[in-house]
């Protein structure tokens, strides 16, 4: 997990994107129902798809976007849908863009040609997810969580986080939990499965959780980067290396992590 700054995204849309988030957020409990994450469904308004995983509540509410938004900013803002809209249309435009600059960086970094990469340029093409994370002040923080312990699944998460703390990442050793503390105008990038699968760990999953705020309103927006699910995850290995990492395709990853949670890197582990 690390911050980027001068990436390029101007500081007045990360601040338009948190207000409409807010806005989404502050609206009657009953309206936000109407866009209501159907069963089985991806986008809408809901709990962290995690949270079957585990006994503690979660001091969390969210709004899923892949793709446009229209149909349920419609259901929310009947009148007054389309700030909402363009708003999030120039935001996923902008991540999308930022994304792939920090892959190719990446690349550059494990020393890999983008041509090696058989699915890499399906990447422009591919359908992300935004995330819009709600962590309300919670009047007995110790009794929940925010957000509970877990990595990513795809390559990459680039997240704009409110001037709160809550965000956290697990350091092996002595450190344990690690506050990432905002930073004027900075993203927070999370390493995902996906890029840990293909790095062949050399990239590392981020570990990460929220923990729930007395004193504010913390508000996150995270921007979900990955390769059509049709894609084949083959480990990119240097010289002499061997593969961690059985092959299979970002779909089957999808399937094994869903049922597993924390567990399903260990499962396709050679």
């Amino acid at each position: 997990m690390f911050q980027v700054i001068g990436h390029g995204v101007c500081l007045s849309l990360l601040e338009e994107v948190e207000a409409e988030a807010r806005r989404l957020f502050e609206l009657p409990a009953r309206q936000k129902m109407k866009a209501l994450r159907s069963p089985g469904g991806a986008t809408g308004y809901g709990t962290a798809r995690i949270t079957p995983f585990f006994s503690k509540n979660m001091w969390h509410e969210g709004f899923t976007i892949m793709g446009s938004c229209v149909d349920h900013a419609k259901e929310l803002w009947p009148r007054n849908y389309k700030r909402f809209c363009d708003t999030m249309v120039e935001y996923q435009k902008k991540m999308k863009a930022l994304a792939y600059q920090l892959w190719l960086l990446v690349l550059k970094s494990l020393d890999i040609q983008e041509k090696d990469v058989t699915w890499a340029a399906s990447l422009q093409h591919s359908e992300a997810a935004l995330q819009l994370n709600s962590y309300p002040c919670c009047p007995d923080p110790d009794r929940v969580l925010g957000l509970a312990p877990h990595t990513d699944t795809l390559l990459l998460t680039i997240v704009h986080q409110s001037d709160s703390n809550g965000l956290q990442v697990f350091k092996d050793g002595v450190l344990g939990w690690v506050s990432v503390s905002p930073i004027a105008g900075a993203l927070v990038v999370n390493v995902g499965d996906l890029l840990h699968i293909v790095s062949n760990a050399r990239f590392l999953t981020a570990y990460h959780r929220v923990v729930a705020n007395q004193a504010c309103h913390r508000v996150s927006i995270a921007y979900f980067y990955g390769p059509p699910a049709e894609s084949e995850l083959v480990p990119i290995l240097p010289k002499l290396q061997a593969p961690c990492y059985r092959s299979l395709t970002v779909k089957q990853y999808v399937s094994v992590k869903a049922k597993h949670l924390e567990k399903a890197l260990s499962l396709i582990r050679i």
